[in-house]
């Protein structure tokens, strides 16, 4: 769904759910401001039993004049009815009667969504969703201080002061707004009320710890989810915890926050294993997060064995492998080589000098390197980057003269570190070859794997059964997982 289907409606209202929180007002807000910008005259409600009484959340509201109305009683029929981090239907959102139905949110659907929808399950807030749909109609707020500062806030509360930010498209948006950080400081100041600071008491005192893991699991009363990542903080400073979750039921949600301060053990990883199929998560490596929604339970109340038993699978599941100390038995493996496939690269001399310090944005992640002379990107048929050095990609490639013309779902891109200077990637590839050259043994996994690669000590791939395990035949410590849809496109075999 683009914005611009909405501005055929007249009598348009915004609701974000009852007792908003700071990622629903700065949604309802970026929507109220677009459709301004066009003209229009929009209504931004929220209804429920409650008014807004939180602190950040009267000063949010009051200091960044955000145009919201509590209307518990409201009775209108408009043309369009756009509701904002939530869906039509849910049990959080108080039913409008409306001609016509649109829905904005990045929650997992649990309702059957309208026509006009834009749901992105994997952003961090709606906030971000707004900011990109409204970049796709050209249109800027950078100099609208106040509203860039609340779709700011709006993300960093969703993703707990920004510790559970996972989607590079979230990270975009944190990275280009100007903000007022005084504001942004008096409400994170204003965040916890003396309720919930007896919350956080009661809730470490009532922990679960389990030996085997190492890991400590906690119940806290319904609180704001950034208390959540306060207890779970919390939690890692203590001797023999290597992984901590806290989490909190509500009628609405069931909200999670995890640590991890292992490597072998991704925070982000694990919080989607926790969600998968429940809900949602994701994150950094040590800090992550996630919601699960009470009807995808038989019984809400038992989400403690849910996630006892998760915890237990996920840690019983991986075999963790170390490619500098391991050598794969090649003898029952079959040998492959490359298929004749275009595929781009950049050197990443033509994009920043030598010895700048660079961030590589991908969906899988940030890469930190710096620029050295024989060091180049490769971008793969999805989109995925990874560096790798002049040598191997001579070894494996051939130039092309075709032009590299390929787009994906979310363009990588490189940022210099220190001035912050971004450009995108595509702009500097070329096409190259694969040349089938350079043969590996490869075989399907028949396990869970954690593998911490030669050229990466701290950050592992994860592989499951259907993918598969490949070494190079030049190199047997080059040791890599390869997607499993991916493989027969990729490769094939050779004697």
């Amino acid at each position: 769904m683009r914005l611009s289907e909405l501005l055929k409606y007249e009598n348009i209202v915004i609701q974000c759910h009852d007792n908003p929180d700071a990622d629903a007002l700065s949604s309802g807000y970026a929507l109220h401001w677009y459709l301004m910008q066009k003209g229009k005259k929009p209504r931004f409600i929220y209804r429920g039993r409650n008014q807004i009484s939180k602190s950040n959340l009267v000063i949010m509201v009051k200091q960044l004049s955000i145009p919201v109305r509590f209307e518990p009683d409201f009775d209108e029929i408009p043309d369009l009815l756009v509701t904002v981090d939530c869906q039509y239907g849910q049990q959080n959102v108080t039913h409008t009667e409306a001609k016509n139905i649109a829905v904005i949110d990045h929650h997992q659907c649990t309702v059957e969504l309208p026509a006009l929808s834009e749901v992105r399950s994997n952003i961090g807030s709606c906030a971000t969703i707004l900011w990109d749909m409204i970049r796709e109609e050209g249109l800027s707020f950078d100099r609208d201080l106040l509203l860039s500062t609340a779709l700011y806030y709006g993300l960093f509360t969703d993703t707990n002061r920004l510790s559970e930010i996972s989607h590079p498209l979230d990270k975009d948006m944190r990275d280009s707004l100007l903000v007022n950080k005084s504001i942004i400081t008096q409400m994170s100041n204003s965040n916890i009320s003396l309720d919930e600071l007896t919350i956080t008491g009661r809730a470490i005192l009532d922990y679960e710890y389990q030996l085997k893991n190492h890991y400590i699991l906690i119940h806290a009363d319904q609180c704001d989810p950034n208390i959540l990542g306060v207890i779970s903080d919390f939690t890692m400073e203590t001797v023999g915890v290597d992984v901590g979750l806290a989490y909190y039921v509500s009628p609405q949600e069931i909200k999670f926050s995890v640590r991890s301060c292992v490597k072998e053990v991704h925070a982000n990883e694990l919080a989607a294993f926790l969600a998968d199929g429940l809900g949602g998560g994701g994150g950094h490596i040590t800090k992550a997060g996630g919601t699960i929604r009470p009807e995808k339970l038989a019984d809400p109340s038992a989400v403690r064995d849910v996630f006892k038993e998760r915890l237990d699978l996920y840690f019983s599941m991986y075999r963790v492998m170390y490619a500098k100390d391991t050598t794969l038995d090649t003898s029952s493996m079959k040998r492959y080589e490359k298929k004749p496939q275009h595929l781009g690269c950049v050197r990443l001399t033509d994009v920043f000098p030598p010895d700048t310090m660079i961030e590589i944005r991908t969906l899988e992640g940030d890469i930190n390197v710096r620029v050295g002379i024989s060091q180049y990107l490769m971008i793969g048929i999805e989109g995925e980057v990874y560096p790798i050095t002049k040598e191997k990609l001579m070894k494996s490639y051939q130039m092309s003269d075709l032009p590299y013309d390929k787009t994906f779902d979310y363009e990588p891109s490189i940022k210099d570190v220190f001035t912050g200077e971004k450009k995108n990637v595509s702009a500097f590839a070329r096409s190259v070859l694969s040349t089938g050259n350079v043969k590996i043994y490869a075989r399907p996994l028949e396990e869970y794997v954690k593998l911490f690669t030669a050229w990466d000590e701290e950050k592992y791939y994860s592989g499951k059964p259907g993918d598969y395990i490949a070494v190079r035949e030049d190199d047997e410590h080059d040791i890599y997982i390869i997607n499993g849809q991916l493989f027969d496109q990729l490769y094939k075999e050779v004697n």
